[in-house]
């Protein structure tokens, strides 16, 4: 069932459009349909750009999830170490195991200072 896009969604596929898809010109348009871009208007769910939807859009999958998931919006996460926004995927709390690993070492730098009796403020 289509639903009307947030002005976050929006914007999301404003930036997506202008930054990686191929087919967009800003001086041209679209530049296989030679007219606007089709996204850039876009206010509903549903019919999407096929280059888009394929190529472009998996490159922020909390938005992909939102656009294609029937119902509500699917849950996300806030990384505690880099604050972007990520799909959970059963337990994860980071975003990627580069996140993770940041936490660990903190963790563990935390757990040494206090065994040491040092403060454990940054």
């Amino acid at each position: 069932m289509a639903r009307e896009l947030t002005r976050e969604e929006k914007g999301k596929i404003r930036a997506l459009v202008t930054k990686w898809c191929a087919n967009y010109d800003r001086e041209y348009g679209c530049l296989p349909l030679d007219c606007e871009c089709y996204m850039l208007g876009k206010c509903w769910t549903g019919a999407y750009c096929r280059y888009f939807r394929d190529a472009v859009l998996p490159l922020d999958p909390v938005l992909e999830a939102g656009l294609t998931a029937e119902g509500p919006a699917p849950e996300t996460r806030l990384c505690p170490v880099c604050g972007s926004v990520f799909l959970p995927d059963g337990r994860t709390r980071y975003c990627s195991p580069a996140c993770a690993k940041k936490a660990h070492r903190r963790q563990q730098r935390d757990h040494m200072k206090k065994k040491r009796g040092w403060s454990v403020d940054n």
